[in-house]
């Protein structure tokens, strides 16, 4: 069937940008348009015209055409105290340079209203004045948008009163995990590593939990994921490891060794030839030689270290020469126990946050970031009819550098 005027149809949406420091696609997965209704630009809205399941497009755009262009009037600086630190109920929030805040916090801005909670970025802080930034994340930047369609169907009835602006909501958070004028964003500063939880991991995980971190669709974009970047008869180690495999099983590895916080699930977990129990946050060394490993994977699980920059030296030790190594992790964790720069921040700028533990010691080179968000969530899943789309999923990943910097 193709696109009609009294069709539906299912879209996936790739945008594909880069930045100084690293590559990124975002997904967002449009579950049901109304390419006659709803808000595309013109190009995409014509090439949709009478397309069926598994045309693709591909579109280029300069910077300032599909988000509000850069406007230098749009940065500027505001005094100390028109930044409200209570902005967030009993919370306090201090400023820092490169985080991303709802403007609501702001006092006596033009048309920023106590409700707004659009996001804007702090730029240079000083003690008698913070420059913010109201430009788009990707003001500056040329975009590419790659258009697939999935399904096409009858449209059963018609949908009065909404309005869907589909590269709006691509576009909404992406830009947010790079840094502000090639500084480091001030993730890590004050008690960006506290927990609510402060009692040590092995008390916390002394009992199995053979729970379902992620649902089952996210848990296919990761494999997914992962099955484009590893090779056959790679040594991978599993970081923080669980009973869950998210290697895909079609993939014939090498030696896949686990390393997490209890035996049982490590035992349950199909993939591991070795299970290893080890508390990284008690103690980072990895009990590996150097150039053990062709890749290393940390699944749903790094919002819960508290020494990362250590744990990612270590693991920059045990890589091979332009070894792997990937990061991916989504919206749900055990609350007590994930840091608090991760709770505090936008889901988009923990993309950031994982950047910055991957560009700290520049043992790293070839940075990707990849998100995806929007797909349907399964129906037998318990939270479906809750939330109606799957746990969107985020990832950076990278290569050991050749020539090591910080040695």
């Amino acid at each position: 069937m193709k696109n009609s005027d009294n069709t539906m149809t299912s879209i996936d949406f790739r945008l594909e940008w880069r930045s100084e420091d690293a590559i990124h696609t975002e997904g967002f997965f449009g579950q049901e348009i109304n390419v006659w209704r709803d808000c595309l630009p013109m190009g995409i809205y014509e090439a949709l015209q009478e397309a069926g399941p598994g045309d693709a497009f591909h579109f280029q755009y300069n910077p300032g055409e599909i988000v509000a262009p850069h406007q230098r009037d749009r940065i500027f600086t505001i005094k100390q105290s028109q930044f409200d630190r209570c902005g967030r109920g009993d919370v306090m929030i201090e400023p820092h340079g490169g985080r991303y805040y709802p403007k609501g916090i702001l006092r006596d801005i033009p048309n920023v209203f106590r409700a707004n909670i659009e996001p804007f970025r702090c730029g240079d802080v000083s003690e008698t004045g913070i420059t913010v930034d109201f430009n788009h994340p990707l003001a500056n930047r040329k975009l590419a948008v790659k258009v697939s369609v999935r399904d096409v169907w009858a449209k059963t009835k018609e949908r009065g009163g909404t309005c869907n602006a589909w590269l709006d909501r691509l576009t909404e958070g992406p830009g947010m995990q790079v840094r502000w004028n090639g500084r480091p964003t001030e993730f890590f500063s004050q008690n960006a590593f506290r927990r609510e939880d402060p009692t040590i991991d092995s008390d916390f995980y002394g009992k199995p939990r053979f729970v379902q971190h992620i649902d089952s669709q996210a848990k296919e974009v990761i494999r997914n994921v992962y099955s484009r970047l590893l090779k056959p008869h790679m040594d991978v180690l599993d970081l923080m490891s669980s009973w869950e495999s998210h290697l895909p099983e079609e993939l014939a590895l090498g030696d896949v060794v686990g390393l997490g916080l209890n035996q049982a699930e490590l035992d349950a977990n199909p993939r591991l030839k070795q299970g290893i129990v080890q508390d990284l946050n008690a103690h980072p060394v990895l009990p590996f030689a150097d150039g053990s490993f062709d890749a290393v994977l940390c699944s749903v699980s790094v919002e819960y270290l508290l020494r990362p920059f250590d744990v990612f030296s270590e693991i920059a030790r045990v890589l091979k020469p332009d070894g792997l190594l990937a990061v991916t992790f989504s919206n749900r964790w055990f609350p007590t126990k994930a840091i608090q720069v991760w709770r505090e921040t936008h889901e988009l700028e923990r993309l950031g946050v994982v950047m910055e533990y991957f560009l700290h010691q520049e043992r790293f080179d070839r940075l990707e970031t990849f998100s995806m968000r929007g797909l349907p969530r399964p129906e037998n899943d318990k939270y479906y009819g809750t939330f109606w789309v799957s746990d969107p999923v985020y990832a950076v990943w990278g290569r050991r550098a050749t020539a090591d910097a910080s040695r």
